[in-house]
């Protein structure tokens, strides 16, 4: 065999930072480690969000308001801090070394938590149904809260590139493999999330939060053994210098240069002759049309160079300028996802307070709790990601003549135009609902005689969106991503998720302002949403999301694949 066989072409190397054996490395050998660690992850991190709404509401004693804004903007935290992990990951520690960190960090927030729920000082005292939290016990459990937040940062945008870094760009078997890798990370990440939303929900509700904040404490403990257990496996990147620095050398020595004439030959600008970029863990990228201003970095002239060594402020390689321009065209893309965040953030806020007013008997003495329900949505996911995978793709292949079926901007397509009936669906649930308390005069009635399993439709529908919208985007800003860059581009997809729970925040505050505050009676949320007009809120829901497909499409059209400079 020849010695180019035996060791990966993308730079990767395995535990000893020695080149990587293809044959001992990476593939589906690695992956299950890689994906146990997400699933239990996954597990604890939901098995925290799932029913944090009916904690704040009633262990805390919050109002409904303020306990769905708690939750939005924890949420949306959980979404911001994978930027301080992805730029650690990407420019010093390396995604191995950056999960493992946080990994510990995030343990020690999931074990805060536990103890706030348990410890007889610590966990709020309740007499009558009503709990009294002192300011000491609140405290407490938003530190356990917050550290969770900051644990998930260096775990959220590094997993899912880990994962894809076991598989080498340059052999077509492997790159194939890598686009069923992301189905297969999703899949992994709600049998989790099941487990979540239906075994812990009903202890967290009919046992305790001791033990319901215990259990994923635990797993999460499990997630950081599997991951350091394939550690003899694992394929690494090494990590490229500070991302950031080279963004701005791009545009200081862009603007520097503004008067500066382009060359009609392309050719002509600035790149090192060496067959590896000048960017560490980087393959060089091709020159693009688009942004041509920034190509200006990339023209030589003379006092680029000091005593013969090129100075980076002044002067800058094509694949340099090209990072650049792959982020810039990455962003409208990542804006459009914000209104999809903002629906799916309703399963663990609205959809809950809205099933908790419905009848949640299953038989005459069982009730499930109606955070539960969102098992559903990922029973859809389990359900979507086979059939997608195994049936969608191959049809697809066949009738578009695409290697996966569709291409990755298709595919976040389809998932928005699907968002768009799960609020309908939603808001159309709660006009029959409003409609029976009117005819009934239910207003002060804690259940309406309505089942909460009609709620199973809008949970099944956003579970279909998200194998389509979440999973496209995984593979997208992982594939658009520069090599080097590749962990902040997943955190910056992953924004896309916090701005969409804090665009659920301003929102919800923002309606409850403006239709009649949030007391008990009052506007669209109050209290006593029996009261109120969430369906309202549904459909404004619809028509962003209707407005954002729209925007979304023609974004898609504009927008220029990454190509790499070919051996």
């Amino acid at each position: 065999m020849a010695e180019e066989d035996v060791y990966t072409k993308d730079g990767t190397t395995d535990f000893c930072n020695k080149p990587a054996i293809k044959k001992k490395t990476g593939t589906w050998k690695a992956c299950p480690y890689i994906l146990g660690n997400e699933c239990c992850e996954r597990l604890a991190y939901y098995g925290i969000n799932t029913n944090l709404v009916n904690y704040l509401k009633y262990q805390l004693n919050q109002r409904n308001v303020v306990a769905v804004n708690n939750v939005t903007n924890w949420s949306g935290t959980c979404y911001v801090t994978p930027l301080l992990g992805a730029f650690l990951a990407d420019a010093y520690l390396g995604r191995y070394w950056t999960i493992a960190v946080f990994s510990i960090i995030y343990v020690f927030g999931m074990t805060l938590l536990t103890l706030s729920a348990s410890l007889h000082g610590l966990k709020p005292y309740c007499s009558d149904n009503v709990c009294h939290p002192t300011g000491l016990q609140t405290t407490v459990f938003f530190m356990g809260l917050y550290l969770i937040a900051l644990g998930t940062g260096g775990i959220k945008p590094c997993v899912s590139s880990f994962g894809a870094d076991q598989f080498d760009d340059s052999d077509e078997i492997e790159k194939k493999s890598k686009s069923s890798f992301f189905n297969w990370f999703y899949l992994s990440i709600n049998i989790g999330a099941l487990v979540a939303s239906s075994v812990l929900v009903w202890i967290q509700t009919n046992v305790g939060w001791g033990w319901g904040f215990g259990i994923p404490a635990v797993a999460m403990a499990i997630a950081v053994v599997s991951f350091f257990s394939g550690t003899r496996l694992y394929r690494n990147q090494k990590p490229g210098g500070s991302p950031i620095t080279r963004i701005f050398q791009v545009m200081v020595a862009s603007f520097r240069k503004f008067r500066v004439q382009l060359p009609n030959d392309k050719s002509l600008l600035y790149e090192i002759s060496d067959e590896e970029s000048a960017v560490k863990g980087s393959r060089k990228l091709d020159h693009t049309e688009q942004l041509s201003f920034l190509d200006k970095a990339a023209v030589e002239t003379k006092p680029d160079r000091i005593k013969g060594t090129v100075n980076p402020w002044r002067l800058c390689t094509v694949t340099q300028v090209e990072e650049l321009k792959s982020i810039i065209r990455l962003l409208p893309i990542w804006a459009t996802g914000i209104i999809f965040s903002a629906v799916y953030s309703q399963m663990g806020t609205l959809f809950v307070l809205q099933g908790n007013t419905m009848d949640l008997h299953i038989t005459q003495s069982f009730q499930i709790p109606s955070a539960s329900l969102s098992l559903f949505d990922t029973l859809s996911v389990i359900f979507w990601v086979p059939i997608y995978d195994r049936v969608i793709v191959p049809l697809a292949r066949k009738l578009t003549g695409h290697k996966n079926g569709f291409t990755q901007l298709q595919r976040i397509a389809i998932g928005l135009a699907i968002s768009i009936l799960a609020m309908l669906c939603s808001g159309t649930l709660e006009l029959v609902r409003l409609s029976m308390v009117k005819t009934h005069h239910y207003y002060e009635l804690k259940h309406v005689p309505m089942s909460v399993f009609w709620q199973i439709p809008q949970y099944f529908i956003i579970g279909c969106a998200e194998v389509f919208t979440f999973v496209g985007q995984l593979e997208f800003f992982y594939e658009q991503a520069p090599d080097a860059m590749r962990s902040m581009c997943s955190a910056l997809s992953l924004t896309t998720a916090a701005l969409g729970n804090y665009l659920s925040s301003v929102l919800v505050k923002v309606v409850s302002e403006l239709t009649g505050g949030d007391d008990r009676k009052g506007g669209w949320i109050p209290d006593n949403l029996n009261y109120g007009q969430l369906d309202y809120f549904f459909w404004l829901l619809g028509l962003l999301s209707l407005i954002n497909f729209a925007v979304f499409v023609m974004v898609a059209k504009w927008y220029t694949y990454k190509s790499v400079v070919s051996g």
